[in-house]
C-alpha cells in the first residue's frame, strides 16, 4: 500500500517541509539540512523516507544528487482519498452526508 508509506512519511513535520521545498525546485541533501537546520545525516534519513513512500525523485549531476518532489506520487495519494471520498457517499450527498446532523 503506497498511500500508507506516503501518509506516514507525510505525518512528520520535517519531512512536510522538506517535501514542500522540493515542490519549488531539486535540492542536494546540503540544501535541504541547511535550510531544515538539520544534520546532514538526519536530511539523508528523511528524504530515504520520501523516497521509499515514492514521494520524492533523485538524479545524479557528478558526485552530487539532486532530489525532486514526485508528482505521481501525490497523485496516487489523492486518487486514494478521493476514492475513499467517493466510497462513503460524501461527493454525491449520500447516506453519509444525510446522516449527518
Amino acid at each position: 500500500m503506497t498511500h500508507a508509506k506516503a501518509f506516514a512519511a507525510l505525518a512528520d513535520p520535517t519531512r512536510r517541509r522538506i517535501y514542500e521545498r522540493l515542490r519549488r525546485r531539486p535540492h542536494t541533501v546540503g540544501e535541504v539540512a541547511r535550510r531544515a537546520r538539520i544534520s546532514q545525516p538526519a536530511a539523508s534519513q528523511h528524504l530515504a523516507v520520501l523516497r521509499g513512500a515514492r514521494l520524492v525523485a533523485v538524479r545524479r549531476a557528478g558526485a552530487r544528487r539532486y532530489y525532486r518532489a514526485r508528482p505521481a506520487g501525490l497523485r496516487a495519494l489523492r486518487r486514494w482519498v478521493e476514492s475513499m471520498w467517493t466510497d462513503a457517499g460524501c461527493s454525491r450527498g449520500g447516506a453519509a452526508a444525510a446522516s449527518v446532523p
